[in-house]
């Protein structure tokens, strides 16, 4: 050990943390601390997205709820800033803050499924991957995002969407209950019974209202295969077929899932070789339902245009949610921005189609997800989570490898997210906010801000999960007026 260790403070200041109190935490901890040097600190800093290079003070490595009551009552009486890392995958890196306390869930991955019941309960530091691994051993499911490295924590807090969203609503339309250590230490079960009030928030609120233990998931008969699969376009034909894409969007019956991806074709091996490294507009469909209903759901979508390759097919579930990863491994930099459109304007698409004839490194690529059916018949204040409106999300996902082009890659994403602002909803998908969108909270919960403000008041009102994005409790003169 050492003579201590500094830690950023909640006033602002440097707290020191001596040997003693570190030695009395670890003492009462299944897991561990960890310092800089200590086997461990590296790996649990380092995040998913490469632009983010930050060093706790000092990890707090959980292995269960009582090490998480306990960093949190560690954190709370020494007055110190605690980010909290599950997954690690948010884009805007806001799981690792530079000279703070971290706590850090990652080893708590287990996924227990009740098969008969169909729920699964899962802790927080487990991975979509897990989930689905766990789940489909059943022929079940619950709802989740499109990358299998993806933390569950982060995508449920924040609303969760993905390839069966539209026929099962979104995770959290699908979270039963939840276990959450609060900012005095509470260990609480929320649910619609139990803490009603707490189980809202969290369902879209974030991280702000206390640290999520385990979640309870409610499961669906999915798999072991879908049909899904990848139709590759040149983008020279994108501006005739975007459109008629927004058609077959809204018209899909609500087992049919088909995304947009534009951008230079990476090198996959039923692509021919010529096509390696140019611009391409790329169909991404899944049927969650049964094959033949399937191949007659998608025969329109199959049917536009020429195709450079077609590779639409019965897939296993599994390998379907993590066919996408090649593409967003850990460690390169990313930066996104995102828009929500009602529907997907002209102008919108032109804006789209010019970006993306100088896309600024050939990993960068525009992505638009249409979403609705199950989600959008959810009530707008029934969860804090607002946006349910059947609409598309773009996401302009800016990512390459060398720091030297930060500049030109961060330019060109604000450029399109600025070209395309003239059709966009006021809203914006709260897991696609980079760190420098603070102003844009206000979008991303619309009319449920003020009751996640008042209930932030009662279970946090002093701010202590607050390295997020960060919504600031009702203060006692807003709540009087």
């Amino acid at each position: 050990m050492t003579n201590g260790i500094d830690v950023n403070g909640l006033d602002g200041a440097r707290h020191a943390v001596s040997d003693a109190d570190r030695a009395g935490l670890d003492a009462g901890l299944r897991g561990a601390t960890l310092a800089e040097g200590d086997d461990g600190y590296t790996e649990a800093r380092e995040i998913w997205n490469g632009m983010v290079d930050r060093k706790p003070a000092l990890v707090i490595r959980a292995m269960g709820t009582e090490d998480i009551r306990a960093a949190v009552n560690f954190a709370r009486d020494h007055g110190l800033r605690m980010s909290v890392r599950a997954g690690g995958h948010q884009i805007a890196g806001l799981a690792v803050e530079e000279g703070s306390l971290m706590l850090d869930l990652s080893q708590m991955r287990s996924v227990q499924v009740g098969p008969e019941a169909r729920t699964a309960r899962v802790e927080p530091g487990a991975t979509l991957g897990d989930v689905d691994g766990a789940t489909q051993e059943h022929g079940l499911a619950v709802p989740v995002g499109v990358n299998s490295t993806t933390g569950i924590s982060g995508l449920t807090l924040g609303g969760g969407f993905g390839w069966i969203t539209r026929k099962y609503g979104m995770t959290i339309d699908n979270l039963l209950s939840a276990e959450v250590v609060t900012a005095d230490g509470s260990v609480l079960k929320v649910s619609e019974t139990e803490n009603p009030d707490l189980f809202w928030a969290i369902r879209g609120g974030g991280g702000n209202f206390g640290v999520v233990a385990s979640f309870e998931f409610r499961l669906h008969p999915v798999g072991p295969e879908v049909l899904s699969g990848l139709i590759v376009h040149p983008l020279s034909e994108a501006a005739e077929l975007l459109p008629k894409f927004r058609e077959l969007c809204d018209a899909a019956p609500d087992e049919l899932t088909i995304w947009s991806v534009l951008r230079k074709a990476p090198p996959l091996p039923f692509l021919p070789e010529e096509w390696h490294g140019r611009e391409v507009l790329i169909f991404a469909a899944c049927y969650a339902g049964d094959m033949a209903e399937g191949e007659a759901a998608m025969r329109d979508l199959r049917a536009l245009g020429s195709p450079i390759a077609d590779v639409i097919g019965p897939h296993p579930f599994t390998g379907w949610q993590a066919a996408f990863d090649p593409l967003l491994t850990p460690g390169a930099r990313n930066y996104w921005k995102s828009r929500d459109f009602l529907a997907l304007g002209d102008g919108t698409i032109g804006a789209i189609l010019e970006a993306v004839g100088h896309l600024p490194d050939p990993q960068c690529e525009v992505f638009i997800a249409h979403v609705g059916g199950a989600m959008a018949r959810v009530a707008s204040g029934a969860t804090a989570f607002p946006q349910r409106d059947s609409h598309f999300t773009m996401n302009v996902h800016t990512r390459w490898d060398d720091p030297a082009n930060d500049a030109a890659c961060i330019s060109w994403a604000r450029g399109l997210f600025e070209a395309t602002a003239a059709d966009a909803a006021p809203s914006v998908y709260v897991n696609f906010m980079p760190e420098d969108e603070p102003e844009r909270l206000a979008e991303a919960y619309g009319g449920n801000l003020d009751r996640l403000r008042e209930i932030k008041a009662r279970y946090d009102p002093a701010n202590l999960f607050r390295v997020n994005h960060n919504i600031q409790p009702q203060t006692v003169t807003e709540a009087a007026q």
